[in-house]
């Protein structure tokens, strides 16, 4: 698709305003619909200085925290390939780091490791290697107890790639994540053009040089550069638009929401998955990441309802407002996604005796049949859930049933009797004496 000039314009506009209002040296976007990108645009000077070079969408500007997500990517595919087990202890793979955390723990936050490197400040410092880093590694926190951000849990990460693999973990994640996705500007190094990183005084019109080295063990979270361009790739990728570089099912289980962000004055809107951020906002989901260093910030989001992606970088240390959610609120709103008609399917006839209205002892569940999926009562009301199809039986997809199975009970003329769902019984009328329900239905009602 392509957008209608006003729309171009409009974000043009809020882009600018940003670069304005905030003050920021340099900011770049882009935004991107059914897997390609739809509009991409850049505004400001990335030395902050009238009269040179201005910036454009091929700009490399650091990434930050965002470096995670493609750690992340090939843990899980370490793991498809059989080589980790998502709950296998880390000192089964880094013998020489005895902690008591797992994989699925680091990649989630929760392994209990401390934020940070015992050295000085280690994004604006020069890099030190494994033994180093692996002097860092302690816990503050009982492992899998609660949610901690850990930069020092994704250098351990990015060590396990290096290790499995027995090449770097930027040659790794470049060779197997970046080139099948045609990410040539995304690299660990910046490459030219890039944008400088800067600090700008909250007082006062001036800027601060920020340094940049190689984080060398503690790179992976947080060395990558690149470009809104090649970063619009990366948002059709968590989106659902894998390339066969991971598979989609195992992209939506690392996107699933593991740990909160427990604020105990609200009720939760953002989460941890295995290396992606889950938040929610007006009841919609959304998936992704941020990233901050000395001189850069970024966002990429996507809405997992409608697939929409955006990404954000900026060369300042601070100042970026909700752009990103801005600018997908305007692409939603002026250019609403096409609607699907609906359409009948002769595939659903074999379940038909299957659908209407089933009790769990006195409460009523409807079982309905959408696309390709069962469903019981409301997904995400209370036990509402999908099933899909495995085997002779239903499997359950989210919330109490989540990778439950759904088993189907018929008499001897075939017909459905009860459905067993993690040894709960669902009878045609409730407690059905033809439904063989647990404990007996001998009384009968009086």
């Amino acid at each position: 698709m392509s957008l209608a000039s006003g729309t171009a314009e409009v974000l043009h506009r809020r882009l600018a305003a940003e670069q304005a209002e905030r003050r920021l040296p340099s900011v770049a976007a882009a935004l991107v619909r059914d897997g390609r990108r739809v509009w991409s645009a850049a505004v400001g000077h990335p030395s902050g200085r009238p009269g040179s070079t201005v910036a454009d969408t091929d700009t490399q500007y650091r990434i930050g925290s965002l470096t995670k997500t493609f750690v992340a990517v090939q843990v899980m595919r370490l793991r498809d390939e059989g080589l980790i087990g998502l709950a296998d202890p880390i000192h089964r793979h880094l013998p020489d780091l005895d902690l008591p955390v797992t994989v699925a723990q680091l990649l989630s936050h929760t392994s209990g490791l401390q934020a940070e490197t015992d050295g000085p400040w280690w994004e604006r410092t020069a890099g030190d290697d494994w033994s180093a880093l692996r002097s860092s590694c302690r816990l503050l926190h009982a492992p899998g107890t609660r949610f901690h951000y850990s930069n020092v849990g994704f250098g351990v990460l990015g060590e396990l790639v290096a290790r499995l693999r027995g090449a770097p973990w930027a040659e790794v994640v470049a060779a197997e994540v970046l080139e099948p996705l045609d990410m040539r500007r995304t690299t660990p190094r910046p490459v030219s053009p890039t944008a400088p990183g800067l600090a700008v005084h909250p007082f006062a019109d001036v800027l601060h040089d920020e340094p940049e080295h190689d984080a060398v063990a503690m790179a992976p979270a947080g060395q990558l550069w690149s470009s809104v361009d090649d970063l619009s790739r990366w948002a059709a990728f968590a989106a659902g638009h894998t390339a066969d570089v991971i598979d989609p099912g195992t992209l939506a289980e690392s996107q699933r929401a593991v740990a909160l962000w427990d604020d105990p004055t609200n009720a939760w809107t953002t989460a941890h998955a295995l290396g992606w951020q889950v938040s929610v906002k007006d009841g919609r989901r959304f998936v992704g990441h941020g990233g901050s260093m000395p001189g850069f910030l970024a966002q990429l989001r996507v809405d997992v309802e409608s697939g929409d992606g955006v990404v954000v970088l900026a060369n300042a240390t601070s100042g970026l407002g909700p752009l990103a959610a801005d600018l997908l609120a305007l692409l939603a709103e002026r250019e609403p996604a096409a609607v699907t008609p609906w359409t009948a399917s002769r595939d659903h006839r074999d379940d038909l005796d299957l659908l209407g209205d089933w009790f769990w002892g006195t409460a009523r569940f409807p079982l309905t049949r959408r696309g390709e999926h069962l469903v019981l009562g409301e997904p995400g009301v209370g036990r509402g859930a999908r099933f899909e199809r495995d085997g002779d039986a239903w499997r359950g997809l989210e919330g109490y049933y989540s990778g439950e199975r759904l088993v189907v009970h018929r008499d001897g003329a075939g017909v459905a009797r009860r459905l067993e769902l993690a040894s709960f019984v669902f009878t045609r009328t409730p407690y059905d004496p033809a439904g063989e329900v647990p404990g007996g239905t001998d009384g009968g009602w009086s």
